[in-house]
């Protein structure tokens, strides 16, 4: 069976993941492209013989390419082998979309053009002459309504019958003054062996034009590269001179939406000019004055839903979740074995499991927004303020979803395509105190503060980590990223209805990547917590403590059990580490105890109070437990609860936030520098509030 190797290529929201869903009898497979944590969907299908093989590329604006991803899709059409392009474009966008069209089409390869979204110009009025395009262009044009399924049933067709064919003549001619250069550099190039090719050399000699500094690379080891490097010198400033651009690859971006437009006039009936429904919701949603405040109440509706309705089976996943542990130690005979997978690696897998219904709700509601057209309205309008703190006004989605968890929060920085603003959001993100630091926050203020101001201290640190995260960014940016974000500079699309389908399949996508990187990462890591806590083994504590009575009540047992794990805890490898880092915190006022619980935080944050229970011996607590409140106030001063709070606020945040931030940040650089600058931050600020309550007599 002869196969068939397809790349998918096309600018950001131009419905490519669209048309890969209207395909039917499709595998799909999900992965990341090699060496980075850009997502690569393949959709494999056979059809009269072939096998074909369609390999999704990430949007790319250009081949000039800024972004992560853009560099991806660029180097996979640059290196990679392949048979055909399938380049899908927008209906409603035409002339922007085409000039990517005529950079892949220099690109000399057999080629198919998908104009998506017919539907929606149809609906306006507008119509394409089909027939006229692929007269200019030269290449096969289909149109089609992915969403409605129309036209998409061509496309297979289409391919197979181009794979077979000659291919067709290029029909793409520039400027004849741009063409005379072209043609100049071509004939110094096919002096090398390695361009014998005369359309791949038109190829190269087109991106040197444009500046590409990943082709110039291929040329600057050549032996024609001495004469190539004179001929562009002169070359480009002959062309910059004649047509007045600083850049030949400006000149060159000029003349591609030159050629579009004049396209785009030649075969596009143009719609009916009255006022839109895009523009008659716009003139609310993105109003100077009600836009802020709906996007806030959509936040917050999203939140309560994420929340509300995420918590609901939460109970269910931590039942299935104990009923294994005590399978566990049902079956497997009593030892290290079976404690590491009934007391270590299935609770804390299944304490992280616990969060995937709030992780799809989330992503569901963010892919809502994308799709609908309405996450490019939310950038506009707080792309200002946001911008007087270093960020862009996407980084708003990512912080807000940190006040959640910080794992799907850390995904959700995904969103922001310059490097320099998504390291800056995921850097400061740490500071939106997710959800599981509120049951230390409700401990040490039940236990230090007043009753009538509880509420008033839980939304003064909420807001006070929030500002601190901002602050923090505008250093950043000041300090280690000099100048201004990326310019948000955004074509706003039309609204339009979510595909189910395709909202299906991206909630499938991050629920697999979330399972897979939190679930492996997490069954290690408690691994390790179990293994720390429980050697090494001290069988004369228990002994000694068992002397006693044996007659003694259920309580008094229980009692006795937790002072042994106490005790126990103390003189295990966990303990020491503790006590080994007691220095590090005895200027914050903390005891051991403290310090044993503050790196039992980075497991998990609610695991600083059950820590802080069983070395206080108080048995079972939670955050409202009386006998932990209790004790707390009899061994912990006031300013060292403060102290506390300010370090939970601050530093690291648990390890499956940390892991992701690993698994999204490729560069060793960031990733040891967020080791270390937040918890050293947070005992910088713990410190300074220590020593002020500490002059104030507290």
């Amino acid at each position: 069976m002869k196969k068939i190797r397809v790349v998918l290529a096309g600018q950001p929201n131009v419905g490519k993941s669209s048309v890969i869903n209207a395909i039917t009898d499709a595998r799909l497979h999900v992965g990341n492209f090699s060496g980075v944590t850009v997502e690569k969907k393949e959709v494999t299908l056979q059809r009269d013989g072939f096998e074909i093989e369609i390999v999704d590329l990430p949007g790319i604006y250009s081949l000039n390419a800024y972004t992560p991803e853009e560099q991806v899709a660029k180097q996979y059409l640059l290196h990679e082998p392949f048979d055909l392009i399938v380049n899908v474009v927008d209906a409603n966008v035409l002339a922007r979309n085409l000039t990517l069209t005529f950079q892949l089409m220099d690109m000399q390869k057999k080629m198919v053009l998908v104009v998506n979204m017919v539907d929606e110009l149809q609906k306006q009025g507008g119509e394409i002459d089909r027939k006229r395009l692929e007269e200019l262009l030269g290449i096969p044009v289909i149109l089609t309504s992915a969403k409605e399924g129309k036209g998409v049933e061509e496309i297979i067709g289409t391919l197979i019958a181009l794979y077979q064919a000659p291919k067709p003549k290029n029909k793409l001619f520039y400027d004849e003054r741009i063409e005379e250069q072209i043609g100049k550099i071509v004939r110094v190039l096919r002096k090398s062996p390695h361009f014998q090719d005369e359309g791949y050399a038109r190829f190269v000699a087109i991106r040197l034009l444009d500046r590409d500094e990943d082709v110039y690379k291929i040329i600057h080891d050549l032996p024609v590269f001495i004469e190539l490097h004179e001929l562009l010198g002169s070359i480009y400033r002959e062309l910059e001179l004649e047509f007045d651009e600083e850049s030949t690859a400006d000149m060159m971006n000029d003349e591609r939406y030159a050629l579009a437009k004049a396209a785009v006039m030649e075969v596009v009936k143009k719609p009916n000019l009255k006022e839109s429904l895009t523009d008659r919701i716009d003139r609310l949603l993105i109003h100077p004055v009600f836009g802020l405040p709906i996007f806030l109440f959509f936040m917050w509706l999203l939140f309560q839903i994420t929340f509300t309705v995420g918590s609901l089976p939460m109970e269910l996943i931590d039942g299935f979740f104990t009923a294994v542990s005590e399978g566990v130690k049902n079956v497997l005979p009593a030892g290290p074995v079976q404690s590491v997978l009934a007391d270590g690696v299935i609770p804390a897998v299944g304490s992280i499991i616990m969060f995937l219904p709030n992780v799809l709700i989330l992503f569901m509601g963010i892919n809502l927004l994308e799709q609908t057209g309405y996450m490019a309205r939310t950038a506009f309008l707080l792309d200002g303020f946001m911008k007087k703190f270093g960020l862009q006004g996407k980084a708003f989605i990512p912080l807000v979803s940190g006040f959640g968890c910080t794992v799907p929060a850390y995904m959700a920085a995904r969103t922001l395509k310059n490097p320099t603003d998504r390291i800056i959001t995921m850097l400061v993100l740490g500071f939106m105190s997710c959800s599981a630091r509120l049951p230390v926050y409700v401990l040490f203020i039940g236990a230090f503060f007043p009753t009538a101001h509880a509420g008033n201290m839980l939304f003064l640190i909420y807001i006070s980590g929030a500002l601190l995260g901002l602050l923090v960014a505008r250093v950043l940016r000041s300090v280690l990223f000099k100048g201004e974000p990326e310019p948000f500079v955004m074509e706003m699309p039309p609204y339009r209805f979510p595909s189910l389908k395709a909202l299906g399949m991206e909630l499938w996508i991050k629920a697999k990547l979330f399972l897979k990187k939190a679930g492996t990462f997490i069954a290690g890591a408690s691994m390790i917590v179990w293994f720390l806590s429980s050697y090494p083994a001290h069988p004369e504590i228990r002994a000694d403590f068992m002397k006693g009575p044996a007659h003694l009540a259920g309580a008094q047992k229980a009692q006795i059990e937790h002072q042994i794990r106490a005790r126990e805890l103390e003189e295990s490898y966990l303990g020491y580490i503790g006590k080994a880092i007691e220095p590090v915190f005895a200027p914050l006022g903390f005891d051991w105890r403290m310090s044993v619980s503050v790196v039992a935080g980075l497991a998990a944050k609610e695991g600083v109070v059950s820590t802080l229970a069983t070395l206080y011996a108080v048995g079972d607590a939670d955050e409202k437990s009386h006998t932990l409140l209790k004790r707390l106030r009899e061994n912990i001063s006031l300013k060292a609860a403060v102290a506390m709070i300010i370090i939970i606020m601050v530093y690291s945040p648990c390890i499956a936030a940390m892991s992701t931030f690993w698994a999204e940040v490729p560069q060793w650089a960031w990733r040891g520098f967020y080791l270390v600058y937040p918890n050293v931050l947070a005992w910088l600020l713990a410190f300074g509030a220590y020593r002020l309550l500490d002059m104030l007599g507290y």
